[in-house]
């Protein structure tokens, strides 16, 4: 008996003496990076293992079950290089939070391991020689680049209804009715339905933007001159950005944080030079109580009004009580008495710019490459190509003194300094508006000119967060605006808003499959 006594002893201090063992639970449809990391790091899952929940995903439900229809090429080396990333892991660690995790990359940035298509058919081969400056640094973190996505066809009239030439319609997972939004549709389909856990979009005038809104994502049209365009089909070197796709704040600010840097090769990233922290965005991510004091300003010059908006409306004015209520002061209304949108009209410059953008970009491009010049596009491309292309070429030879092109930029720089000095005048952490209150389109009507283009004009950073779902569950974003290099305050604001509102839900069309959640146990020391 005295035996036995001692040996429970024994066992009850070492009970004590041990770490207490936990249950963690891991769920694809909830996980952030910092979830799939803590979870790599308990041996419970591996970046291959990842890959092919996210391969499944994409073979159950892009082009069978609902047929999202949003994947143009699928990374053979995936798993590969998922392998080589895992060992990698067990004999280094990670080298940051996008260690071992799929990104899916809209088809107008640079891979050198598969084609480059633009969504144009001609350019179905078209094999670039190196990656595109982001593209490196994502690999460089260790990013598993696992597919390139469709997108509104950069160069070619597609169908009526679809996005491309050489894809055709990609859905919305949302509401397959719908359109998943120009021109990065397939990036905000891709992650909404969960192919990848981030991607990447680009934007001339709102094509960031409007994927976010109508896919229920967060991401980022960040101030222009933070992350590079080199390797990039752009088409204005004025306006064009790149930008993070993610379904929560966190995964967001990790890809921001990677994508961002100076390059030599564009130098509007020289704009960035000592104005970025030192440390990664999500050291600025926020709880709920992360509003309390913020000043923040509702500009009514950004919203629209009439029947079609009546719904995304009421989701705006619900996400500024919301601010209210989380403790923020919301100074509302703020107004200029001018008609923003009319204004925004006559500024953009993608029109004038486009000949020498895609001559930049196929300049890049080996001598076997399909398309080589802006001649050869029109010469190969032949009726494919949109008239508005075609029109560019006889319309300015310089923009050296190119007097509408000098007006325009002048009218950019007087609305970025308004933006700033309302800001300024009111001592406002950001501004708030609608991306848009009208909800996606169906797929055979052209969507209104209801969407919000002040930070493409302007080059100032606007980040969305959810904001709910209208009656036919389209999806409806709130943006904040900021000053230039403002991003982590705005995404302070937006976590704290996110974990505040937390309107995130998985898409209807595309459910979980088996194996996607578990349990394993965990250490909490």
């Amino acid at each position: 008996m005295k035996r036995i006594a001692r040996l429970s002893l024994l066992l009850a201090l070492a009970a004590v003496s041990l770490p207490a063992a936990r249950a963690a639970r891991f769920d694809l449809h909830t996980a952030t990076m910092a979830d799939i990391q803590a979870a790599m790091d308990a041996g419970a899952l591996t970046s291959e293992k990842l890959v092919r929940l996210y391969l499944a995903r994409i073979e159950a439900y892009d082009k069978q079950g609902p047929r999202i229809n949003s994947v143009i090429t699928l990374n053979p080396q995936a798993l590969e290089t998922a392998r080589a990333l895992d060992a990698e892991r067990r004999e280094k660690g990670p080298r940051s939070p996008l260690h071992g995790v799929p990104v899916v990359l809209k088809d107008l940035f640079d891979t050198k391991d598969m084609p480059t298509t633009a969504g144009f058919l001609p350019m179905a081969k078209s094999q670039p020689p190196r990656d595109a400056f982001l593209v490196e640094k994502i690999r460089a973190a260790g990013g598993i680049v696992l597919a390139k996505v469709n997108l509104s066809d950069w160069f070619g009239v597609a169908k009526r209804g679809d996005q491309s030439t050489i894809l055709g319609r990609t859905s919305n997972p949302y509401n397959l009715d719908l359109t998943p939004g120009g021109s990065s549709g397939g990036t905000g389909a891709a992650v909404a339905a969960l192919f990848a856990q981030v991607g990447v979009g680009s934007e001339t005038g709102v094509s960031i933007r409007n994927p976010l809104s109508n896919n229920n994502l967060v991401g980022i049209a960040a101030t222009q001159g933070l992350i590079s365009r080199t390797g990039q089909i752009m088409t204005s070197f004025t306006q064009e950005r790149a930008g993070p796709y993610a379904r929560n704040t966190y995964d967001m600010a990790v890809l921001l944080s990677i994508m961002r840097g100076f390059d030599a090769e564009d130098m509007v990233t020289a704009e960035s030079l000592g104005k970025t922290p030192a440390e990664p965005y999500t050291e600025f991510l926020a709880p709920k109580d992360g509003l309390r004091g913020a000043r923040i300003g509702v500009w009514r010059d950004l919203f629209r009004s009439g029947p079609t908006h009546v719904e995304g409306l009421a989701l705006i004015e619900k996400a500024v009580a919301d601010l209210k209520a989380a403790g923020a002061v919301v100074v509302d209304p703020i107004g200029t008495g001018l008609d923003m949108f009319t204004l925004l009209s006559t500024a953009r410059t993608n029109v004038d710019e486009a000949r020498f953008s895609y001559e930049l970009y196929f300049s890049r491009l080996g001598p076997d490459a399909p398309i080589r010049s802006f001649a050869e596009l029109l010469e190969k491309g032949g009726d494919l190509v949109k008239p508005n292309i075609r029109n560019v070429s006889a319309k300015i030879e310089s923009l050296d003194r190119e007097p509408t092109h000098t007006a325009k930029l002048k009218t950019r720089a007087v609305l970025r300094a308004l933006a700033v000095e309302l800001m300024d005048k009111y001592e406002l952490d950001a501004l708030v508006y609608p991306f848009k209150t009208e909800p996606a389109a169906p797929h055979m009507e052209r969507a209104a000119e209801s969407d919000n283009p002040f930070s493409s004009v302007t080059g100032l950073p606007a980040l969305l967060v959810p904001a709910g779902f209208t009656n036919n569950n389209a999806p409806i974003a709130i943006e904040f605006l900021g000053r230039p290099w403002s991003e982590p305050t705005l995404v302070r604001l937006a976590s704290a808003y996110e974990a505040a509102s937390g309107h995130r839900k998985t898409p209807p069309t595309t459910p979980a499959l088996p194996g996607e959640a578990f349990d394993y146990p965990a250490s909490d020391s």
